[in-house]
Parts: C-alpha cells; structure tokens; sequence
C-alpha cells in the first residue's frame, strides 16, 4: 500500500544524513497531510515528536539514530515501505501533570515516560504521598520519586531499582530515588485509574523541582499526576520487536 511520509529527524549528524537519504529515495510530505511519520534520532527525539504532533492522530515509526533506541526500529534505507505496511501499532497513554509553584502559578505538562520530582537543594527532599485522596505515606526522605507509565518503566524507573512493567498492564509504577525513609521503601504498584499527589515539605528549605519527560517546574509546593486515556500516541514497530517484546527481554539481560 502506497503511504505518504513525512521524514523528521534531530540534529544529528547521523540522522540528518539519514533524513537525506530518505528523502531521495521515498521523498516526504508535511506532517499534517502523511499517513505516518518517520522519525529519524533517539528516544529523546521520539518522545519529542510523539509530544509535538500528538493532536495530528498520525502513527510515527522511529528508526535508531541515536543511542539506546528503546521506542525506535532499527535503521535501514531499504524496505521503508514493507516495513511501514507489516508493522505493529502500540498506543500509550500519558500521565497528566498538575503543580502548583513557590510564586502561585499553576503548571500542566504530559509525559509519555514519567513524571519525576527531584530534590534541587543540598538536603533530601521531604514528599507527603497521597493516593485516590488517601494519604499513604506521610513522609518519605529521598532524593526525589517518580511515576511512570509501562513505555516509560525501563528508562529513569529502571535506573531508580523500579519494575518493569509490561505494554499492557494497567498499573503505573511509583518509584523512590535513593529514599534515606522509609529506608527500605522501594515504591509501589497503582492502578492506572489512580491519582497521585505528592506535597513537598519545607519547600523552602528542601525545594524540590518536578520533570514531566523534558518539562520542568522549579519550586514545587505540590504535584498531581493522573493517566490521560483521552489521549492516544500511536507508535509502530517491527514485528516481533514491540514494546512488549522489548520489556520482556529487558528482564532478561
């Protein structure tokens, strides 16, 4: 089947004379009028791209022009077409950001891998937990906590000692960085339904910044987090090497 594509790529060396080399050959059209982006980088350029064209309801297919590649195919000129027609579609959903900082405003982000608050001072950070408006955890000493989606479960999670959690699942992880106390907690499951809220304590003298993927908000005083299935990001993959496939065999290195 003939697709119209519109080749994107970072700035990259890599994937500049890939995007080129593209384009000669399968020629490109602007994002709004294709049938499926091609996205040319790493992980950081998907999740840019998933993030910018995320109102078009355009599948993108990444091929690895970066570094670790976890969301992208691998990279070949040949067959772009066969692959694009044989290819798996993954949709996920993003977490929705809510926080309000130190100066009154309110700030509202998506994050396609995790939303994570993180100490921006010399002292651990002091974090009141609350989940489905039941305060869980009174207070946890870290060096920040983050919530991830299961896309986002082997990226900053996994550094963090969180779980992998598989494409399909409908939990969200609830992770601890380097938690001081409890000494021991090393996070939670949630249901993905579920509402998080975390209150920072002694912001002023413990000030925590929260990062929705690239978006931060300094001075936090409290951050919201929810799943937003309204919101759909469409992503293809070869067979046989989907993110599901690709989570199950991260478990096994």
């Amino acid at each position: 089947m003939s697709r119209k594509i519109a080749v994107l790529a970072s700035d990259a060396p890599s994937a500049q004379a890939a995007q080129s080399a593209l384009v000669r050959r399968y020629g490109t059209v602007p994002e709004d009028g294709a049938d499926v982006i091609v996205a040319l980088g790493g992980d950081g350029f998907m999740l840019y791209t998933l993030h910018r064209t995320q109102g078009l309801d355009v599948p993108v297919y990444g091929m690895n022009r970066g570094t670790v590649g976890f969301l992208m195919n691998e990279y070949s000129e040949a067959g772009l077409m066969e692959r694009l027609d044989e290819a798996c579609e993954e949709v996920i959903n993003p977490l929705c950001m809510r926080a309000e900082s130190a100066d009154g405003k309110q700030h509202n982000a998506l994050a396609i891998n995790e939303v994570s608050l993180l100490r921006a001072g010399p002292q651990a950070a002091q974090l009141k937990i609350t989940v489905d408006g039941h305060v869980r955890l009174e207070e946890l000493s870290c060096d920040g906590a983050l919530l991830c989606t299961p896309a986002g479960s082997t990226a900053y999670n996994y550094s963090a000692h969180g779980p992998i959690l598989p494409i399909g699942s409908d939990v969200l992880a609830l992770t601890a960085v380097a938690a001081f106390r409890p000494r021991r907690w090393r996070g939670a499951l949630l249901p993905k339904a579920a509402t998080v809220r975390f209150d920072i304590c002694e912001p002023k003298k413990r000030p925590v910044m929260a990062v929705a993927d690239s978006t931060s908000v300094a001075d936090v005083l409290w951050v919201e987090i929810w799943s937003e299935p309204s919101i759909g990001h469409r992503i293809l993959f070869d067979p046989g090497h989907g993110l599901e496939e690709r989570l199950l065999r991260e478990q096994f290195v």
